[in-house]
């Protein structure tokens, strides 16, 4: 069944703010951020891209010119420079539509995040029901709680998001407006939905009306040992979203939603009234760098760099925690979601670890409900290989077990 929002007691709520900003809570992952900036702390928290990945001659040479020309100075359309859209088409590929219908019915946002946030605004009232996944990624979680969804946690496995449950509990009554899924190398346990599950789903959104959320921000950066799903959701009941912030930079907040007709206008209404439009000059640049003859190589490197990292972490734990550690290797993304026998609170493992010099997220921050399965999300941690050294990663892990 649905998890209700905690509510805020009126005696607790500064009546000068509204309900929604009262209830509203700070961001686990950002809090733990601001702590890993400590001087001497090496971080295997935050999903932050590695900035030596970052093309910054390439976009400082485009920006540059983007800027003499001056016409990403100006206002811009809500709904995004129909040159940016056009290249972005490349992300959402392979479709079911062709390059100028997927344009037609995208909306450039100030980031995937801005995407979620604007379909939790136009589709979701106080109550209304949202499928999650259990555990599941803190920003959306903490999008769908602000806007008073209730939370119908599904499990989540090494395929994915456990469709077979889902249908049982749409079959109990359970309905929900959306459901969000990350589909490939999903934030935190790094699984990807199987083909099987993803036709699954398709066909439960058609049966029982609901919209699925498909978010994809680490698709590009796959291992090429292992091709991400490519397979698509039903056109009408899909918002498909796509970010440019792992690959290109985050900074520059590029983000794209394919949405399909009946919720198009919609939220270009509210992305006017929330910003206008997203930068210009970040859709500029980032519309000619998708384009460039030097991007498919720096994807390349960007893709190698990651296995590569990914790989030297993995033999960390397993150097330093040997079969007390449990978990699956990621074919993809930026995380290892793992389990370690022996440290059952991996919150107050965090707290040790920061004394010693190491940060990472506890897997209780991920949580919706409790496990289904009877294995408490405290026995799991989630470690970032995405912005460490491959020297800063062992030293992490070594400083990780010194502790545990």
């Amino acid at each position: 069944m649905p998890t209700p929002t905690p509510s805020l007691l009126e005696s607790d709520r500064n009546p000068t703010l509204s309900r929604r900003t009262s209830a509203a809570t700070s961001s686990a992952i950002r809090d733990l951020l601001d702590q890993a900036k400590q001087p001497g702390v090496i971080s295997l928290a935050g999903g932050l891209p590695d900035p030596a990945l970052f093309p910054r001659h390439e976009l400082a040479e485009i920006a540059a010119q983007k800027i003499r020309d001056g016409a990403v100075l100006q206002y811009g359309t809500s709904q995004g420079e129909v040159e940016t859209r056009q290249a972005l088409t490349a992300l959402f590929q392979p479709a079911d539509l062709p390059p100028d219908q997927l344009a037609n019915r995208m909306v450039v946002t100030t980031g995937a995040q801005q995407s979620i946030d604007l379909l939790a605004s136009v589709l979701l009232d106080p109550g209304d029901v949202v499928v999650v996944g259990n555990p599941d990624y803190l920003g959306a979680l903490q999008i769908f709680r602000a806007h008073h969804a209730e939370l119908a946690p599904i499990s989540i496995d090494s395929d994915g998001l456990d469709t077979t449950e889902l249908e049982h509990a749409l079959r109990g009554g359970l309905r929900p407006k959306a459901c969000y899924v990350v589909k490939n190398f999903h934030n935190p346990t790094g699984s990807s939905l199987s083909p099987e599950r993803m036709r699954h789903l398709g066909d439960l959104a058609a049966r029982y009306n609901f919209l699925i959320i498909d978010d994809d921000p680490y698709r590009e950066l796959y291992d090429t040992t292992r091709e991400p799903s490519a397979a698509c959701f039903p056109d009408e009941r899909t918002a498909s979203l796509r970010s440019t912030s792992k690959t290109l930079s985050p900074g520059l907040r590029i983000g794209a939603m394919v949405a399909p007709d009946w919720l198009l206008e919609p939220v270009i209404i509210a992305k006017q009234s929330c910003d206008l439009h997203t930068s210009t000059l970040s859709q500029a640049i980032v519309a000619e760098a998708l384009e460039a003859p030097w991007y498919q190589t720096h994807l390349e490197r960007v893709r190698t760099s990651y296995a590569r990292k990914r790989s030297t972490l993995v033999s960390a734990v397993r150097d330093e925690f040997g079969e007390r550690a449990t978990f699956k290797i990621p074919a993809g993304g930026m995380f290892l979601w793992a389990n370690i026998a022996g440290c059952d609170d991996t919150t107050q493992w965090l707290q040790r670890g920061l004394a010693n010099g190491v940060c990472f997220v506890p897997g209780t921050t991920f949580a919706t409900s409790p496990d289904p399965s009877g294995t408490p999300l405290s026995n799991y941690l989630r470690l970032s290989y995405a912005t460490g050294s491959p020297t800063e990663l062992v030293e992490a892990v070594r400083r990780l077990a010194s502790c545990c």
